[in-house]
């Protein structure tokens, strides 16, 4: 339990070093499925940035939503495998637990996490983010043929 409490503080600073030097910048909702929950673990405001740590859980067969984020994101899997796709619905990664995932600011990049797998996913996210921005902006369906 230490060990994985260190870890995540490890992981917190070094991509609040790297985000503080990234920058980032509305559209209709695709909601995510039944059961997906993010946890506010911490928040700081540094240098006209907020940098929000929170744990994701989306359970089997369930979806984020699609949307993209104002400032970037870099998060781990903890537990189980995240599906990830662009706005052009192709995959453009699958993320086993103890991947890094990054994902880059605006509206040009629109996504979904989808948890294809029968057991829950678990992530640990770092927001970095302007400040005063939402953690997502929703975003409509691209036209692909899954929510």
């Amino acid at each position: 339990m230490e060990r994985t409490r260190a870890n995540r503080m490890i992981l917190a600073c070094v991509a609040a070093v790297l985000g503080l030097s990234l920058v980032g910048s509305a559209a209709e909702a695709t909601p995510p499925g039944p059961g997906v929950t993010g946890t506010i673990l911490w928040q700081k405001t540094v240098g006209g940035r907020d940098l929000v740590f929170r744990e994701i859980h989306l359970p089997a067969g369930q979806a984020t939503g699609w949307h993209f984020h104002d400032g970037n994101l870099y998060a781990v899997v903890r537990k189980g495998t995240l599906s990830h796709f662009d706005s052009t619905c192709n995959p453009d990664a699958v993320y086993r637990t103890g991947s890094f995932i990054f994902e880059r600011a605006g509206a040009g990049h629109v996504h979904i996490g989808r948890n294809l797998g029968r057991t829950e996913v678990v992530l640990d996210v770092l927001y970095v983010l302007p400040h005063g921005a939402p953690l997502a902006e929703d975003a409509p369906n691209p036209g692909c043929p899954f929510q």
